[in-house]
């Protein structure tokens, strides 16, 4: 991830959002960049800290978004969306007239991607329309698309935004992750949920013959409700995959696998620090 200081994106497409899940609704606003020109997403960091919100654990782990974004190149006229984000602080009382200033004569993009719903500038002044009514007048192409709409939006209530009136969303995916519906959540996602832990000086894997088990503190990113989980796969290298089942329990992540290539080697050695697990899309 690069944190972006108004430094120069010529010619460059921005997508503009939040990207926390990188679900399909983003993907799409990264292919209607990527037709357009060089497609960048710009999104703002340190939000929760200056509006005062309470943190909450990434949908997607930092150290795995340039994988994802990766995986997008085949609908992004083999382009991999590149990443920028910009402290929320030096750009929070920008009206939306300054805000489209800077993306113009700062950045020298050559337009900009929105979701009709995309709100910008102080206190969200700014909407789809005010951004192609801007862009017009700096000299920009504005490309405003259709929300993602979520098929099966039932099957969770984002009673936290009642705006969204059905659209894929991060809120959605995190309330599917909450009840732990891991086939919506790989629809929200159009891939499958990875969780990352990490191990640190202080909390170590504990590595059986067929289990690897990891303290929560270890998570990078958020995890799916308390319970169990069939169809899951521990991904031991690019190219190594084991099916197992994960237990997630108040205080631990349980992987259990049949595999016996030699747990202890791969997760019990010191320079082990990932344990990268994919969600199946079943939930005992």
């Amino acid at each position: 991830m690069e944190y972006l200081q108004w430094q120069s994106l010529p010619g460059g497409i921005v997508a503009l959002g939040k990207f926390d899940a990188l679900h399909i609704g983003h993907r799409e606003l990264a292919i209607q960049a990527s037709r357009a020109g060089p497609p960048f997403l710009l999104s703002f960091v340190g939000m929760a800290k200056v509006l005062g919100w309470e943190p909450r654990p990434p949908i997607v782990a930092t150290c795995d978004r340039k994988r994802v974004l990766s995986s997008w190149v085949s609908y992004c006229c083999n382009m991999v969306p590149e990443e920028f984000h910009v402290e929320f602080s030096s750009v929070r009382h920008l009206s939306p007239q300054q805000f489209v200033e800077k993306l113009s004569k700062e950045l020298r993009v050559r337009g900009v991607v929105a979701g009709e719903n995309y709100r910008f500038g102080y206190k969200a002044a700014g909407d789809a329309l005010e951004l192609i009514k801007l862009c017009e007048e700096y000299g920009m192409e504005a490309y405003i698309i259709k929300s993602v709409m979520d098929k099966n939006s039932a099957n969770v209530t984002s009673s936290s935004n009642p705006k969204e009136r059905g659209q894929v969303s991060s809120t959605r995916v995190r309330e599917a992750l909450a009840v732990g519906d891991m086939a919506y959540v790989s629809e929200l996602l159009g891939r499958q949920h990875r969780l990352i832990l990490k191990a640190t000086n202080q909390e170590r894997f504990a590595v059986e013959q067929h289990k690897v088990s990891a303290p929560k503190s270890c998570l990078l990113n958020l995890a799916p409700k308390e319970g169990l989980y069939e169809k899951c796969s521990l991904l031991l290298g690019q190219e190594n995959v084991v099916q197992c089942r994960v237990v997630i329990d108040k205080k631990f992540v349980h992987v259990e696998t049949d595999y016996d290539g030699g747990l202890s080697d791969i997760f019990g050695a010191p320079n082990s620090q990932f344990l990268p697990i994919e969600f199946g899309d079943s939930r005992t």
